[in-house]
């Protein structure tokens, strides 16, 4: 009771400092997870995408994917393999510190587009990922709520503080090997629109965890986009040219 009563008091007294210690703490698990993330300077894997409309139909893709990270850079590249009307496409995404370009081939239009501000919200190739969800996750990018930290899981709630098309994520983090388990979107209504799940976690390196499965719901469109890795290959240089508009068209 006297500890109740004591932590009462100072929560109405030191509002404030409550506050502080709760945003410095999710901020402090949410860098964990980034920093555990970008220990790994290259890695190739083979990505699945299998799209699922409200039918429960699907459209498969076959991908190669390839990213860099030091210090404040970050490159990623999707290369489309098949089928046959999307193969050669590919998605590139440069990042250092807060800038972000993004960057699509489409080899039938012959040409590269820039993925501007107002069609970060669109879906990428037709799946229930946007631009936005694909793009770094800089924990500098959010302001962060720790809701929640229990029995190894820690929830988040970040606002982005530039334009997104969410109103708030909650991250659900595993605190023990710092890894992403769940995402949920949300709109300006409070009404959950999307959900991520991840699974199938391997430790890679070191107590670094990849996750080999990834579901995006689109709850509103009653749909499901899987992302699934094999033949993952870390810490094997990749040439430099794979990340620049050269190597975006060269497939």
């Amino acid at each position: 009771m006297h500890r109740y009563l004591s932590f009462f008091l100072i929560s109405i007294l030191f509002p404030p400092l409550l506050v502080a210690q709760n945003s410095e703490r999710a901020t402090e698990i949410f860098e964990e997870v980034d920093t555990r993330r970008s220990k790994i300077t290259f890695e190739k894997t083979d990505m699945r995408m299998i799209i699922y409309n409200s039918n429960g139909n699907t459209r498969n893709r076959s991908i190669s994917s390839f990213s860099f990270n030091e210090a404040d850079q970050e490159k990623s590249l999707l290369v489309f393999e098949e089928p046959a009307n999307v193969r050669g496409t590919g998605f590139l995404t440069l990042s250092d510190g807060n800038n972000e370009v993004q960057k699509l081939y489409l080899p039938a239009l012959g040409r590269i587009q820039t993925i501007t501000a107002s069609q970060k919200a669109d879906r990428f190739m037709g799946s229930d990922f946007t631009y936005e969800d694909l793009g770094d996750q800089n924990p500098d990018d959010y302001d962060f709520e720790l809701i929640q930290e229990k029995d190894k899981t820690a929830v988040l709630r970040a606002v982005k503080k530039e334009n997104s098309q969410y109103a708030y994520i909650k991250f659900y983090i595993n605190t023990e090997r710092y890894s992403l388990e769940k995402a949920e979107y949300f709109d300006e209504d409070d009404e959950m629109i999307k959900r991520l799940e991840a699974e199938d976690f391997t430790n890679v390196d070191a107590n670094i965890w990849r996750a080999n499965k990834m579901t995006m719901f689109d709850l509103r469109a009653e749909r499901k986009t899987e992302l699934i890795w094999s033949n993952r290959v870390i810490n094997q240089s990749i040439p430099d040219w794979r990340f620049t508009e050269r190597g975006l068209k060269r497939n």
